[in-house]
């Protein structure tokens, strides 16, 4: 007779690095200790947090690669300004393990989307204009390639927080901008005339922005967005499903493309 314990994973223990490593980043992000503040020696984190020092200089290093930690000329430690593509991505990996929704990510999508343009209404200078303007011709180049539009589209609307000229807004955006990205490539896969409302959409919202338009820029961005949507609900997926299995197909199909 077979064990039935014998189809259990092995269980593994955090390394203590990496606990050594969540414990400052937790006073960090809390605000206990700020940018630019020290953060004491590796031997005064040693007698801290009662390891071994190679245990810490590798919880340090893993939080210098993140931006958390970095160090001066004399080697003393300091907190630092994250590095804005990980903390991004880290915030987005957040939002899939609290099991958010399509719905929860549309309606934040719509606020956030709305205000930029808005704002780049405002403040969009001819460069970037020019640099919306070439976007949208090279989308129309690869209209074909799903794949291709997908990665433009999310240019286009970087390029849009660029233009607003406020760091808070962009910040704010990238991490649902994330994954927004694979529920794009999903629909523009499965719905034919998906491309061509993208498109036609992009070359709206560059109009209203190049005349400087908030009320028109606002309505287009709303347009595109409740395509979006729309076409999500196409696609046979439900607005209240959680995110994750798609964020998880598009991060594979990534890999695959990138292999």
């Amino acid at each position: 007779m077979t064990d039935a314990t014998e189809g259990f994973p092995r269980i593994s223990s955090t390394p203590a690095y990496k606990l050594v490593a969540e414990a400052i980043e937790r006073q960090i992000l809390s605000g206990r200790i700020r940018p630019g503040q020290p953060i004491g020696t590796e031997a005064a984190l040693v007698k801290q947090f009662g390891v071994n020092r190679s245990t810490v200089r590798e919880g340090i290093r893993l939080l210098e690669h993140g931006g958390l930690i970095r160090r001066d000329s004399n080697r003393r430690l300091s907190v630092g300004l994250p590095h804005y593509g990980r903390l991004a991505t880290r915030m987005s990996r957040a939002l899939v393990l609290s099991e958010v929704t399509f719905r929860e990510l549309y309606e934040a999508a719509m606020v956030l989307q709305t205000a930029t343009a808005e704002a780049a209404a405002e403040r969009a200078t001819p460069e970037i204009l020019a640099e919306l303007e070439a976007n949208i011709a090279m989308t129309q180049h690869v209209s074909d390639d799903p794949a291709a539009v997908t990665e433009l589209d999310a240019e286009f609307h970087t390029l849009i927080g660029k233009a607003s000229q406020n760091r808070v807004l962009q910040l704010a955006r990238e991490p649902t901008n994330l994954l927004i990205f694979p529920t794009t490539g999903l629909i523009l896969r499965k719905i034919k005339e998906g491309t061509p409302r993208l498109i036609e959409a992009h070359r709206m919202i560059l109009d209203a922005l190049q005349r400087r338009d908030k009320d028109a820029c606002r309505t287009w961005v709303r347009r595109h967005l409740n395509d979006w949507r729309r076409g999500f609900e196409r696609t046979g997926k439900d607005l209240n499903q959680p995110i994750d299995r798609i964020y998880v197909q598009g991060e594979h199909s990534a890999d695959a493309g990138a292999a």
